[in-house]
């Protein structure tokens, strides 16, 4: 079975804002987030609503108390002081939340404590966020027919293969669902016909 010329993936994208948004998508950086204690509830609002223009849309929330307090008791992210969180809270699991979609936890962490070493906390998480942005532009730009130089395009240093691989990933996966959605919600997937040779 030939699929139409008017099905292909290329039309598909055409009308859709999702190469636009995710181009421009952008993290705040350290310096941006609150500098307050905050509660539990403000901290998953602000990561949900930080992440909401990267991270599709499901029925189960990104973040939930049961997930935060696992980070806790894993030494993902340290402890609250008096039930309340800081800005290394928010970093760490905006990171967390986002590495997830392409990493397991034991990963995540082991990438987290490393990337700390070797640039501290807080440039590891500016790092993070420029890197990600960086994908996120290049896929954005393939989506809409920019010609760019690819993911891979630069030199990366060796202390910097973890970040730019798993950032790379979790781009190139976003593609992917959004491509597969549209291929499904064009009904791509749906089972045509085929001619019969009875007679």
């Amino acid at each position: 079975m030939h699929l139409e010329s008017t099905l292909l993936m290329s039309k598909l994208f055409t009308g859709s804002e999702w190469g636009n948004e995710i181009e421009t998508a952008t993290l705040p950086r350290w310096d941006e987030l609150p500098d307050i204690e905050l509660y539990m509830d403000q901290v998953i609002s602000l990561v949900s609503k930080y992440l909401s223009p990267i991270l599709p849309q499901k029925e189960q929330p990104m973040l939930t108390k049961s997930m935060v307090n696992n980070y806790v008791k894993l030494a993902l992210i340290p402890a609250p002081v008096k039930k309340k969180y800081s800005r290394v809270h928010l970093a760490f699991l905006i990171a967390i939340t986002l590495l997830k979609q392409v990493l397991t936890i034991p990963e995540i962490k082991t990438g987290i404590v490393y990337q700390g070493r070797v640039s501290g906390i807080h440039e590891a998480y500016n790092i993070f966020c420029n890197v990600l942005e960086e994908s996120l532009n290049v896929v954005g730009k393939q989506v809409q027919g920019v010609e760019t130089a690819g993911l891979f395009s630069k030199q990366v240093s060796p202390d910097f293969f973890i970040v730019t691989a798993a950032t790379s990933s979790l781009a190139a996966k976003l593609l992917a669902q959004k491509s597969i959605e549209l291929a499904f919600d064009s009904r791509l997937m749906e089972n045509k016909e085929e001619p019969s040779n009875d007679k």
